[in-house]
């Protein structure tokens, strides 16, 4: 594809693998057992997506400064503690195609590692006094939480509206990129106003990305996500819902049922799959996710023009353009 990660991150390279020292450093400990885990789970970063919000959005506003090495440390810490707690909560074994915390370690470990994190992440700011940062992150981690719990209790019912769906995922997904982009400008000496337009952007890119995701649920593509995986843990995603929204009551109550009970049939979960493309569900999705886009093209259209700004167009298309 025309968009790489490595091009996008050109303007930022020498910020990004600074932070990649800062952060190990910042990462060490005393304890043996601890600082091990810190080594396992530095070393199996993904594309650093999250840092590279905070710095393209900084160097957009002004300047790259320590505040905002913080602030990207900041978030690294709490998503990480986030990230280890749900894989005890989930019972899963694997993150990024490997190993969990807690699949090594067992649960009490990683709980506690998890809790570490957070008050590294929690003194990082409030020792350098970046309560602004603090703010936007914290506020960021209670609303994935209240994504999390929201999507579980609809799940039970299976009964989400679109209207839902959009609350669970800006809860769930976006809001962390929101966050990375006003801690950027923050980190940047952007007024309040500059701040929430930031964010705002940030919300939109993140909402985009996620319906991407849920997209691969229905193609071919080799994309690390298994074809149904949300049909069968029962996930109702935006193409499912545009679906039964758009179908008649005999055929809604009738997949419906089948997602309920039958949803670990791998014929049954292709029928599922079948019924969301001829509905006109992907198309849907995709529409929505090339609006979404567009608005988050607009709000970038304000800030000052640079080459960050062009690596966050580019991130932009990168997101819904993306095969994995």
């Amino acid at each position: 594809m025309p968009y790489s990660i490595s091009s996008i991150q050109a303007p930022i390279d020498d910020s990004m693998k600074a932070f990649e020292g800062k952060f190990k450093t910042f990462m060490k400990t005393k304890v043996m057992l601890l600082d091990t885990i810190m080594h396992y789970i530095v070393q199996r970063k993904g594309k650093q997506m999250r840092p590279m919000f905070v710095f393209l959005t900084a160097g957009c506003m002004g300047e790259i400064t320590e505040k905002t090495f913080r602030g990207a440390a900041l978030i690294e810490l709490l998503h990480t503690a986030t990230l280890v707690h749900d894989d005890v909560v989930d019972d899963s074994n694997y993150r990024r195609g490997f190993f969990s915390i807690n699949a090594i370690w067992k649960n009490k470990i990683a709980v506690l590692v998890g809790d570490y994190l957070l008050s590294k992440g929690l003194l990082l700011s409030v020792e350098n006094e970046d309560f602004d940062l603090l703010k936007s992150v914290s506020t960021a981690v209670r609303e994935m939480s209240e994504g999390e719990l929201l999507q579980i209790e609809k799940a039970r019912k299976l009964d989400i509206t679109e209207d839902v769906y959009f609350d669970i995922i800006t809860k769930k997904t976006a809001t962390l990129i929101a966050a990375c982009c006003a801690v950027g400008f923050q980190s940047a000496g952007a007024d309040a106003e500059m701040v929430e337009k930031a964010r705002l952007f940030g919300e939109k890119v993140g909402i985009a990305f996620q319906i991407k995701d849920d997209l691969f649920d229905y193609g071919d593509a080799e994309i690390g996500k298994p074809l149904g995986i949300d049909i069968k843990e029962k996930k109702m995603t935006l193409p499912l819902i545009f679906a039964l929204q758009n179908t008649d009551t005999s055929t809604k109550k009738r997949i419906i049922q089948m997602i309920k009970k039958e949803s670990e049939d791998t014929n049954k979960v292709r029928e599922v799959i079948d019924f969301v493309k001829s509905t006109g569900g992907l198309a849907y999705a995709n529409q929505k996710m090339n609006e979404i886009a567009e608005e988050a093209r607009a709000i970038l259209a304000t800030f000052p023009a640079s080459v960050y700004r062009n690596s966050l167009g580019d991130l932009i298309s990168y997101t819904i353009e993306r095969n994995k």
